[in-house]
């Protein structure tokens, strides 16, 4: 067949250039992928931790180099105004996994302290009896895809319960790979307070290597093993997290635990851009074996961050970083790809969250949502598929740590900020459209809309309200 008359059958298959390269028309894979499309999409869901808003070409940097993740936004959509649901990430991870507000659950509105630490009140009880991290009760979507007839992975960071219990393999994941808390030394896994992280389905094993690197050799390798059958692979890259190591800074020891490459406010920056550019290279792997195997036609690739950059990130041009419900805290990159869905070089301004991604996903997948688990998100790409324009949403957060206390509700383009220490309480309003950057408080100017959105924030957290 000539290029002209494979050309005509790609286009009559719903596929595009940016989807099959030339090698692939040379090669015939194209037919393979046209016909991958009578079944289900497979999902790839990757996720960063602690990356800034401005951290990626595609948001603006130019002195880190991130070309596949661009490449993505540019053959599919990128989000303006999309949001993590926590300013921590175990908070996030939990909205992820379930599809809900992390409040529900109970105990996972701070991230899990190193060592199985609980850092306030509600987390320090269910520490106290063993029950601190996500149950199994609270079926993840891993669940529902799987029983929906997906091969399941995850390789990546966990964070979601150090108790055996918790474990992600009893959550639906087929396979996982996984570093069990927090941030770790990239080359020896463990973290500051010396506990050792890594485990496989659910039992410690050892590895050498970078971990960025580690948990793209494992997921390259579950797409190798299941390119025929549907899969959903999770890929939550502890990258650029703490301590600082790039993939060249091996030592024979361990990471002094009071090293100042643990602190996260205080990234050497040619470390800080090593860490993401190779986190950038090892998603390009990952896309690269869903050409070779012709999967990327049919395949969803969904990238994002669990929360705001930390001091050590660029989250220009919003206010304030990681820990904080202000727009540096808690708004995020995302971009996803699913050629012939999504239309390239899409740029979406929808007010968006981390659990509506969920969504989307149990959607593409047929997946069937349990009863009484209703999600509390809206599937985000059926809106940009649809080329449906921006909606308005009413978002909330909360996050606690200690005395320290965290929210805000962000109604259209009004967002309100509620903080405490314990001791002292603060109150801001800002309008986003006009004020992306936080900077003219308008709650003086506009009490009424503030004590609006206080009673939209006081209603939701009984809504909400956990029973564990």
């Amino acid at each position: 067949m000539n290029m002209k008359t494979r050309r005509q059958f790609l286009k009559t298959a719903g596929l595009t250039a940016a989807s099959v390269t030339a090698s692939s028309l040379l090669s015939g894979n194209a037919w393979g992928r046209a016909a991958s499309r009578a079944r289900k999409p497979n999902i790839v869901f990757v996720l960063a931790d602690d990356l800034g808003y401005g951290d990626l070409g595609c948001y603006g940097r130019q002195d880190i180099k991130t070309p596949v993740i661009d490449g993505i936004a540019a053959e599919g959509v990128k989000f303006t105004q999309y949001y993590a649901n926590g300013p921590e990430c175990s908070p996030t991870r939990t909205a992820f996994l379930t599809g809900r507000y992390q409040h529900r659950v109970g105990g996972l509105e701070c991230a899990i302290g190193n060592g199985n630490v609980g850092r306030y009140d509600d987390a320090i009880r269910l520490r106290e009896t063993n029950d601190l991290g996500l149950p199994v009760e609270e079926t993840s979507i891993a669940r529902m895809l799987k029983d929906a007839g997906y091969a399941t992975a995850i390789a990546g960071k966990w964070h979601l319960g150090y108790e055996p219990k918790f474990a992600p393999h009893l959550h639906g994941f087929d396979h996982a790979f996984y570093a069990i808390g927090g941030g770790m030394d990239y080359f020896h896994y463990i973290d500051n307070v010396a506990s050792y992280y890594l485990f496989q389905n659910g039992k410690p094993i050892r590895r050498e290597g970078y971990f960025t690197d580690l948990a793209t050799d494992e997921a390259v390798k579950f797409i190798d093993t299941h390119a025929d059958e549907p899969f959903f692979l999770y890929v939550p890259y502890t990258a650029p997290h703490s301590p600082f190591q790039g993939p060249d800074d091996y030592k024979p020891d361990p990471l002094p635990l009071d090293s100042p490459l643990w602190n996260q406010g205080k990234a050497p920056p040619d470390v800080y851009i090593a860490m993401i550019e190779q986190m950038d290279k090892c998603i390009g792997r990952i896309l690269k074996k869903l050409d070779e195997k012709g999967l990327a036609a049919n395949t969803v690739v969904i990238f994002s961050s669990d929360n705001g950059g930390t001091g050590s990130a660029r989250n220009t041009p919003l206010s304030k970083a990681k820990g904080t419900t202000f727009e540096g805290g808690i708004r995020v990159p995302a971009v996803a790809r699913w050629p012939g869905a999504i239309p390239s070089g899409a740029v979406s301004d929808q007010a968006c969250i981390t659990m509506d991604f969920s969504a989307s996903i149990v959607r593409i997948a047929g997946a069937d949502v349990p009863p009484g688990r209703e999600f509390d998100g809206i599937d985000v790409l059926k809106l940009v598929e649809t080329g449906q324009p921006p909606q308005e949403r009413t978002l909330y957060w909360r996050g606690r740590r200690g005395e320290r206390t965290r929210k805000a509700v962000r109604d259209g383009d009004m967002k309100y900020i509620w903080q405490t220490d314990g001791k002292k309480s603060e109150e801001y309003l800002f309008d986003l459209k006009s004020d992306v950057a936080e900077s003219h408080d308008l709650l003086e100017k506009r009490p009424r809309q503030a004590r609006r959105l206080k009673a939209l924030l006081a209603e939701w957290e009984k809504e909400v309200r956990h029973a564990r």
